[in-house]
């Protein structure tokens, strides 16, 4: 009992520390006149090994993402990660040397509870403001719901296999990686016919 009555108390030390956990979604703004390119990028299982990894990063995934934002690309991170956890994701990405991008974090009970519709929201904002959408890549069912929601094209959407899956997420993407290392020279050709 007195085991259970600890954790509890540490439990609630933790939220109540937290309570500023949360981040504040980056504002969208509208692409310059005659549109730009943006590629998006979920954070947990796709930049991270798996989604309970939050501290870990995959190898080579930021220079993944650097190869866009080399490119002129603008890159939007995209996470349904709970808002306890939120607050690490900035220093995290910059200490693993991913580039600047907007970050998206759920905000409300409704995203919570559906984090594709959540996703594709965020995702047709960004086309409505002159945005195009010309890679996006994730490794759940519920991130490939959303980019087809958001109008990427198949061809475009790319699928990270989880840390002990043997296959990738079901969904509406063109291929399925173990990781980003395979990735590098695919991403540079993107990248380059982006421009």
């Amino acid at each position: 009992m007195a085991a259970s009555h600890l954790i509890k108390i540490s439990a609630l030390c933790l939220l109540f520390t937290c309570v500023g956990c949360t981040l504040t979604p980056d504002r969208i703004d509208g692409a310059a006149s005659g549109g730009a390119n943006a590629v998006v990028f979920d954070i947990d299982g796709t930049l991270t090994p798996d989604v309970h990894a939050v501290f870990s990063v995959r190898e080579d995934a930021a220079a993944a993402v650097d190869t866009f934002s080399r490119s002129g690309i603008k890159i939007i991170y995209l996470t349904a990660r709970i808002p306890l956890m939120q607050s690490v994701i900035p220093g995290w990405l910059a200490r693993h040397g991913f580039p600047e991008g907007s970050i998206h974090v759920i905000t409300t009970r409704e995203d919570r509870k559906d984090h594709a519709a959540y996703k594709q929201r965020v995702l047709e904002e960004y086309r409505n403001k002159g945005w195009t959408l010309v890679a996006a890549y994730g490794d759940s069912s519920t991130d490939f719901k959303a980019y087809e929601a958001a109008g990427v094209p198949r061809e475009r959407v790319f699928a990270l296999l989880r840390r002990g899956e043997t296959e990738c997420q079901p969904g509406s993407w063109r291929d399925c990686y173990a990781g980003w290392t395979e990735q590098l020279q695919i991403i540079e050709v993107l990248a380059r016919g982006a421009d």
